[in-house]
């Protein structure tokens, strides 16, 4: 039996909190997102100030939260993503599920229902959903707040195999990073008994154009900050999770699709 896909006239308008120097995060998912059938996306982004991924900066950027939730909460989104991973894991343990919390209790205020995600968040659920156990994961931080990223999702309950930071400190340069190279930091590790791979453990860093390539080359799951981020918009919005190109995760309800 054929399904029949349901459209939606009303488009889904999703709300990102950005880092001021990001620039891939609204690149991607758009161009995942675009992929879903008959479901329109619009997006909405508000930023905070930040050019250096170090602690302080970092710190500085989270306190200019509540500004960025009140701003993107005023285009009445269906769902925002706090959209920088490291802001978040660098803060503490299980911090993504109480800034989640802050933002829905800010919006709640004002008598919002907005779904409220984050990119750390979603990064953990994703893997979970999966069933991944043990992951290699590359990133562009330096070694220390990758050390941190490792820490976070250790303390969720994987265990993380293997890992490559590409030590870019500069915002604005990891967007820049070429896809070769993080490929080539990905083939490094050793994945004989690696459940998942996160190909890029940052938002910023981009890695779209390489998800499906890498997924077939190296032979596990693949996802990313981005294809976490996008999976987790879907499910928030009850929302099919059946895209082709953009690795495995996203293909999740492909199950459903008719023979």
């Amino acid at each position: 039996m054929r399904q029949t896909l349901v459209t939606d006239s009303a488009p889904k308008r999703v709300g990102l909190i950005v880092p001021s120097s990001n620039v891939t995060v609204e690149t991607e998912l758009p161009r995942i997102l675009s992929g879903v059938d008959g479901v329109e996306f619009t997006f909405h982004a508000s930023r905070m100030r930040m050019h250096a991924v170090t602690p302080e900066q970092l710190r500085a950027m989270n306190a200019q939260r509540e500004r960025c939730v009140l701003e993107v909460g005023d285009a009445g989104v269906d769902t925002i993503l706090y959209a920088c991973l490291v802001a978040i894991m660098a803060t503490g343990l299980s911090e993504h599920r109480n800034v989640e919390m802050a933002i829905a209790e800010q919006l709640a205020t004002g008598g919002s229902t907005t779904k409220v995600l984050s990119s750390a968040g979603a990064l953990v659920k994703a893997l979970r959903d999966i069933g991944a156990k043990r992951v290699g994961l590359v990133m562009p931080y330096m070694k220390p707040l990758a050390q941190q990223v490792v820490a976070y999702i250790e303390n969720e309950g994987f265990e993380v195999a293997g890992w490559r930071a590409l030590e870019v400190a500069d915002n604005a340069e990891v967007g820049c990073i070429a896809p070769e190279r993080i490929l080539q930091a990905a083939r490094s590790l050793d994945l004989r008994q690696v459940d998942a791979l996160v190909l890029s453990a940052c938002v910023q860093m981009p890695s779209l154009s390489i998800v499906e390539a890498a997924e077939r080359e190296l032979g596990v799951p693949v996802l990313s900050a981005a294809t976490a981020g996008a999976y987790c918009i879907l499910r928030s919005l009850d929302v099919p999770v059946n895209i082709t190109g953009a690795g495995s995760l996203l293909r999740a309800d492909a199950v459903l699709r008719a023979v």
